[in-house]
């Protein structure tokens, strides 16, 4: 099915609460779940929405991934603290937005192994997983000027600190546009790169929406001084958007952002095969093309010797390999090179 026939389509999933009252309201996004027991049942995935007359609108969400959790709890904290008077405009907030997944602790759904953050633009008619993304692009990024989504590794990944992501803009304009919000958000990295259509990023500007992704941190922990920088950034961000007021926005940003370039797959070191890998760089390391990356042991066969990787290109170690199991396929580093702010890419 077409994202233009399935769009046709309305979509299952119902809101308990009212996007357009004023005011601060919690409540659940319902996705229909028949199992064994629950014949008519559905599935609570928390929303909330905090609006106060005209202004900005902007959708921060989180758990978008279910095992990355500094997102979460910082949007919670949000939903809790933000009070109508301090709003102009609207915010709308998803702390667990893939709500199997993020119940479930795991990346995907357990439900239907379904990556969120590959399945936009969603369908209303077709997994549970692409109904989710279906109503985030089609019934919340239809309202929004802004998407703040907040990610962290996961289980299998590390970052570095803090970091944003952010897709290469359209036009000059959006550059410039884009440049602010990064600033005004503050986290140390900005990684600028290529959209992909299935990401939730590229849901936003299908909607008309500016976008900014972060990876705060990983290997399935929430650390505490990450959780601070994050909350820090957004609550800036949303001062310099106009949307929050008073107390809670910051004087300045966290810290000065830098910016670099994620260039495709020279930038990215993949396993050939099953065995234990052994780093040989750290996070924040500088690295050459060429350089070793990585031994894979074989100990299940004792006697054959590990495999050398090595890095593609050169660059900056931001993200690593947290389990030391891998298999063919597995990412084991991701580099980025310093670059120059947002702009135009021919």
């Amino acid at each position: 099915m077409t994202a233009s026939s399935s769009s046709s389509h309305r979509n299952p999933i119902h809101c308990e609460i009212d996007l357009d009252a004023q005011g601060k309201h919690a409540g659940y996004l319902r996705l229909p779940h028949s199992v064994h027991r629950s014949a008519y049942g559905w599935l609570p995935i928390p929303i909330a929405s905090i609006r106060n007359g005209d202004g900005p609108v902007a959708l921060v969400m989180a758990g978008n991934h279910g095992d990355e959790y500094e997102g979460q709890i910082i949007v919670s904290q949000l939903i809790r603290e933000i009070e109508p008077e301090m709003v102009s405009g609207q915010l709308i907030l998803l702390p667990m937005a893939n709500f199997p997944a993020a119940d479930a602790g795991q990346r995907v759904s357990p439900l239907d192994e379904g990556n969120l953050n590959r399945s936009f633009p969603g369908d209303p008619t077709g997994t549970p997983t692409q109904m989710i993304a279906h109503y985030i692009e089609h019934a919340l990024l239809s309202r929004a000027q802004y998407l703040v989504d907040l990610h962290s590794g996961g289980s299998s990944l590390l970052y570095q600190g803090g970091n944003m992501l952010a897709i290469d803009p359209l036009d000059d304009d959006e550059a410039e546009k884009l440049n602010g919000l990064l600033v005004a958000f503050g986290l140390p990295n900005a990684l600028l790169h290529a959209p992909n259509p299935v990401h939730s990023a590229s849901a936003a500007r299908r909607q008309g929406a500016i976008s900014i992704v972060t990876e705060l941190g990983g290997a399935g922990m929430a650390d505490p001084s990450l959780i601070r920088l994050g909350r820090h950034g957004l609550l800036h961000y949303l001062g310099h958007i106009g949307l929050l007021h008073g107390a809670l926005v910051p004087d300045a940003p966290p810290t000065v952002t830098r910016f670099l370039r994620v260039d495709g797959d020279r930038h990215f070191v993949y396993a050939y095969e099953r065995g234990l890998y052994e780093p040989l760089v750290e996070l924040g390391d500088q690295v050459k093309a060429g350089q070793p990356a990585a031994w894979v042991h074989f100990p299940d066969t004792p006697l054959r010797e590990p495999v050398l990787y090595r890095f593609k290109g050169d660059g900056e170690v931001v993200c690593k390999r947290v389990p030391a199991q891998v298999q063919r396929g597995d990412c084991l580093f991701q580099l980025a090179e310093a670059s120059t702010p947002p702009r135009v890419i021919a």
